[in-house]
């Protein structure tokens, strides 16, 4: 659950500002110029401390309101803003399956044999299915062999291709009477046309639509999606963005989705309820991604079928209740600052891959079956998960609270085989541990006999976090490599050198190991937000990257 901007604090923020989702939105958008303004940055870390002064709350508001004011003045300036505020949404979405490139030429001049058309009707088909809607459609003009191979086939339709874009759209549903088998709807402005909306998702509904991505392409954020989506029973994917999820209190308690596997919420205004709602309902549902969530969500995992979890944004608790298939969760961008987050740890026998866990006590609790994680809590095979090996957490070494919660916490996965571990960063240190911490800590388990590969992320060449290198060095018995990315904040090699020529001297317990220094490939961690890459099994770690 990594850290990678503040937010601020809710007791901050008055209470209705954060009862009403759209002024929750708008204060989304405004932080997006704290994060990227020096000025501002620099007031907003005195608001996020314990006791900031009233005048430094009303600085940064008016300060803001100028930034605000000089962006909506410049041509475009709110536009751009915003594309930024959304951009991870559509960052997320998964690829259409058609290629864009893909177009439909006539036959070159001195060659008149056509012999596609001599194709079975089925390859016939799957050729249009892979071209653009357009191109597709204008097959039915090659010969009165190919007139109705694209109403026959299968539709596959991403709206990117078509223009303009509502009424093409319209066309293309109603003259298509083959079954609809996968449409991304991702650039329509929806407010505008909220009528035809529904009757698209009804057509949708009657031809038996496998797979819907459905995005509203801009402001305001909340708009209702229709109901009319939640009769779709054919839909094995689905992925809603930037949307107001209907309210599901008076409902039907039938069963919504019996056929959906792959779930994807990005930037949906919804309550716990509601998605609590949707995952009863949906009992084949294998991987569930939720990204941008703007408000505090607890997140109950009660599913026979779920194997992957992946979240992107902050939620108030993730309860993973009775999960027998769950193999991977993953939770990136952890909680605003001033908020508490807890992982809840029940019933998930093949957990495989967790992380990443945020550990800051003060804010973030690990609770594993009945019991708190704390720094010296003495664990037990209750407080272990067995099945875990491959590992991530975030932890701040020169804050000392947190960094003496590792050894408890390795403890509670005896098995991990892969540790991730990013060096979080901090403005105010509370004291550091020395080697000395560490030997007396006293024997870890899976760093003694199981851990063959340690990612050390954001290196800033901390004493703490040498202590901790070296400590670990000494103790990895089964060890193969470590990976150990340097934070961006390095200015020359120089610096560089002076920070990690000791990692080279360091006695090290397998001696066959090999240590690798490098900057890191991705210092916007984009790798972790990636939802394709967390919830694909063919890559066997998605925090890697290098």
């Amino acid at each position: 659950m990594t850290r990678r901007s503040k937010v601020v604090p809710t007791a901050a923020l008055p209470a209705a500002a954060m009862d009403n989702p759209e002024c929750n939105v708008a204060l989304q958008m405004a932080l997006e110029f704290v994060r990227n303004d020096d000025e501002l940055g620099r007031l907003f870390a005195s608001v996020c401390s314990p006791a900031f002064p009233p005048a430094t709350m009303e600085t940064l508001v008016l300060k803001l309101g100028v930034q605000l004011l000089r962006h909506w003045r410049e041509p475009g300036g709110l536009e751009r803003v915003f594309a930024r505020f959304v951009a991870p949404t559509h960052y997320t979405l998964p690829d259409p399956p058609v290629s864009a490139d893909a177009r439909l030429f006539a036959l070159a001049p001195d060659d008149a044999v056509d012999r596609l058309s001599r194709l079975p009707d089925a390859l016939l088909g799957n050729i249009v299915s892979r071209l653009p809607v357009k191109e597709a459609a204008r097959t039915a003009a090659l010969s009165r062999r190919w007139r109705g191979v694209w109403r026959s086939t299968p539709l596959v339709l991403a709206d990117a291709d078509l223009f303009p874009v509502t009424s093409a759209l319209s066309c293309v549903l109603a003259e298509h009477t083959g079954p609809f088998c996968c449409v991304h709807i991702t650039s329509c402005y929806m407010e505008e046309f909220h009528g035809l909306l529904t009757s698209w998702l009804q057509i949708l509904a009657v031809n038996g639509i496998q797979e819907l991505v459905l995005v509203n392409r801009r402001w305001p954020l909340d708009v209702d999606l229709p109901s009319t989506f939640l009769d779709m029973a054919t839909l094995t994917r689905l992925y809603l963005g930037l949307w107001k999820f209907p309210d599901t209190a008076d409902l039907p308690r039938t069963s919504l989705f019996p056929n959906l596997r792959d779930l994807g919420l990005c930037s949906v205004l919804m309550e716990s309820r509601d998605l609590d709602f949707i995952l009863d309902r949906s009992p084949v549902l294998e991987t569930l991604c939720v990204e941008g969530n703007l408000f505090q969500l607890r997140l109950r995992l009660v599913s026979q079928s779920l194997r992957c979890v992946q979240i992107i944004g902050s939620f108030e608790e993730i309860f993973v209740v009775d999960a027998p298939r769950l193999e991977r969760l993953i939770h990136s961008e952890g909680t605003p600052d001033g908020s508490c987050s807890k992982v809840k740890i029940g019933h998930s026998p093949k957990l495989h891959l967790l992380g990443y866990l945020e550990l800051d006590p003060g804010n973030h609790v690990l609770k594993v079956g009945n019991t708190i994680i704390k720094a010296g809590t003495k664990v037990s095979p209750r407080t272990m998960i067995p099945s875990v090996r491959i590992l991530a957490m975030e932890v701040r070494f020169n804050v000392r609270n947190d960094a003496k919660m590792i050894p408890t916490v390795l403890r509670c996965f005896p098995n991990v085989e892969t540790l991730h571990i990013k060096s979080g960063k901090t403005h105010q240190s509370t004291g550091k541990l020395n080697l000395k911490f560490w030997h007396e800590s006293g024997t870890i388990e899976c760093i003694q006999s199981r851990i063959k590969r340690l990612v050390f992320r954001d290196f800033q060449g901390a004493r703490s976090e040498l202590a901790f290198l070296k400590f670990f060095f000494e103790s990895a018995l089964v060890l193969e490599e470590v990976l150990i990315l340097l934070d961006a904040g390095f200015t020359s090699m120089e610096e560089v050198h002076s920070k990690v020529d000791s990692l080279g001297s360091m006695k090290r317990a397998s001696e066959g190991s090999s240590v690798l220094v490098t900057g890191c490939s991705d210092p916007q961690g984009d790798y972790i937000r990636s939802l394709k890459r967390g919830s694909d099994f063919s890559i066997c770690d998605p925090f890697v990257n290098y």
